[in-house]
C-alpha cells in the first residue's frame, strides 16, 4: 500500500514552526509599551522594527499556523528571519546565527510548497 503523506508533513511542517516561532514573538508584544529599547538594524525606528518583528514572528506564523492565506504570510516571515541571519546576526559566528536560518529554511518551504489540503487554504481549494 502506497500512502502518499506530504499533506500531513506540511501540515507538521507548519505547525511545528509556525507554533515555536510564536515562542520567540509573544514575548515581544510586552515592548510595545516602550518599543525604545528594540534593536532598529535597518534604521527604520526602534517602534517600526517592532512592529515588522511581530508581524513576522507573530501574525504572519499564526496565519501559517492555520493556513490561511499561508504563502503570503510566509513572505513576511521569512523576510523577518533573513534580517535576523544576516543583519542582526551578520558578524556573529554560524552557531549564533543557527536558529534564524532553519527557520528562514522552514518558511522559505513553506511559501514554495503551499499549506496542504490540512489547511483553510487547502480546504477552500486554494
Amino acid at each position: 500500500m502506497n500512502k502518499n503523506f506530504t499533506d500531513l508533513a506540511l501540515a507538521i511542517l507548519r505547525i511545528g514552526f509556525s507554533g515555536m516561532m510564536l515562542t520567540h514573538g509573544i514575548p515581544k508584544i510586552s515592548m510595545l509599551s516602550d518599543p525604545s529599547g528594540f534593536p532598529d538594524p535597518l534604521g527604520l525606528s526602534p517602534t517600526v522594527s517592532l512592529v515588522l518583528t511581530l508581524i513576522g514572528e507573530v501574525v504572519a506564523p499564526i496565519l501559517i499556523l492555520i493556513g490561511l492565506k499561508t504563502k503570503l504570510a510566509a513572505i513576511p516571515a521569512a523576510i523577518t528571519m533573513l534580517v535576523a541571519a544576516f543583519v542582526v546576526h551578520g558578524a556573529d559566528p554560524l552557531a549564533k546565527k543557527e536558529m534564524a536560518l532553519l527557520y528562514l529554511f522552514a518558511f522559505t518551504v513553506i511559501f514554495l510548497a503551499g499549506p496542504g489540503r490540512l489547511s483553510i487554504d487547502g480546504r477552500k481549494g486554494n
